[in-house]
């Protein structure tokens, strides 16, 4: 290592050690049980896709989630509609991980389903919707910056906690915006969630990297490809880790003009 401090070192997604990421150490960090600022974006989140869906059905829906990491539960919110899902992330352990949880996920994302239930296109699919979550979930290793390969292909996403959490670069922030709207077809719905002036975090002893961001920037960078865009500050500081201020929920659709 170089005399330049651990942050500095760690500053570029394809400097990230992502392939050490720890999946368990998270799940047991963030998702044993479901916190408020979860339960909060999942609610939002479920109107959006529930009350765009009842007023647009059309052909068949592929939906993809970027940078899924070890979280199942945007998948959950795009499950009523789609024939496929595809579950995009960097990290071979990740991937590993997403791979046994579509196999049969494991019984602490029930609770998170539970709640989605409240909701009649949820609730429709039963208690237990394992066996469609297995016919339609995939996992993919793969690169959010290299989606702009696929532009336009999905018809519905989700991109929690991902682009700025992968580097310490405004640039790379805003670019990962871009590649994660622009996959989208147009007028696509989608929902995007973000860790608000996050400083890195730690997972299984190793130091992954952030940039740091406010509501008025996660706007200003969806507004550029997207229209009806709604963003809503939630949470209080420092509830899931050390090192940032709340979090920042945005949905909207996928502009076609952009």
């Amino acid at each position: 290592m170089d005399s330049r401090s651990r942050e500095e070192v760690w500053q570029l997604n394809t400097e990230a050690p992502w392939d050490h990421f720890d999946p368990l150490d998270y799940v047991d960090h963030n998702y044993l049980s479901v916190l408020a600022e979860d339960e909060e974006i999942i609610s939002v989140v479920r109107s959006h896709f529930s009350d765009h869906f009842q007023k647009n059905s059309g052909p068949v829906v592929q939906g993809i989630d970027v940078g899924s990491g070890a979280n199942l539960y945007p998948a959950f919110l795009m499950l009523p509609w789609c024939e496929k899902i595809t579950l995009l992330d960097r990290s071979s352990a990740n991937v590993r991980y997403l791979e046994r949880q579509v196999d049969r996920y494991d019984s602490n994302w029930d609770q998170f389903w539970d709640i989605l239930c409240g909701n009649g296109s949820y609730a429709a699919l039963g208690g237990d919707p394992r066996e469609r979550f297995r016919r339609v979930v995939r996992s993919e290793k793969g690169d959010l910056f290299d989606l702009l390969r696929r532009e336009g292909y999905w018809s519905l996403g989700t991109m929690f906690f991902v682009a700025e959490s992968l580097s310490t670069s405004h640039e790379k922030f805003e670019s990962g915006v871009e590649c994660f709207l622009r996959s989208l077809a147009p007028g696509a719905p989608f929902a995007a969630a973000f860790m608000e002036h996050s400083k890195g975090y730690w997972v299984g002893g190793n130091l992954f990297p952030a940039c740091d961001v406010n509501e008025l920037q996660v706007r200003e960078s969806i507004n550029r490809y997207a229209r009806d865009v709604k963003t809503r500050r939630l949470g209080q500081p420092n509830v899931v880790r050390e090192g940032y201020t709340g979090m920042i929920v945005a949905w909207g659709l996928r502009n076609p003009d952009a």
